[in-house]
């Protein structure tokens, strides 16, 4: 009899751990861990009446690491991501939009607004 509730207190830990290991946060990102997210590089602008600020901000990355543009724009615009692969986000009115991406290989990659015909960012990539 002591076995076999030995058994069922193992057999109940096991079960509790496995339950508290997939209980997710939900303040973080679907599919994003808290290293991803510690460990991205983040290009903030704001979009005000016309004008981007700030512009061509410099950031280095490595091959794989996420990248975040966070957005504050009071109008709508288009931003072109010329990095391989190649990203296209589309900006709304708004405070916080955050777009993230990975760049995959090694160089110079610019961040436009298209219609602003603004450079935001240069991120330098490297292996």
């Amino acid at each position: 009899m002591t076995r076999t509730w030995r058994d069922a207190a193992v057999a109940l830990a096991v079960v509790a751990a496995a339950l508290g290991c997939s209980a997710e946060d939900s303040t973080k990102q679907p599919g994003v861990s808290a290293t991803a997210e510690a460990d991205a590089v983040v290009v903030e602008f704001r979009i005000a009446n016309g004008t981007v600020s700030p512009v061509n901000a410099r950031r280095d990355a490595k091959v794989g690491q996420p990248i975040d543009l966070v957005v504050d724009s009071d109008s709508e615009d288009e931003l072109h991501v010329h990095a391989t692969p190649e990203y296209t986000f589309a900006v709304r009115p708004g405070a916080g939009q955050r777009f993230r991406f990975t760049v995959e290989v090694p160089g110079r990659v610019e961040v436009e607004l298209h219609h602003a015909h603004k450079t935001v960012a240069t991120v330098v990539v490297r292996p």
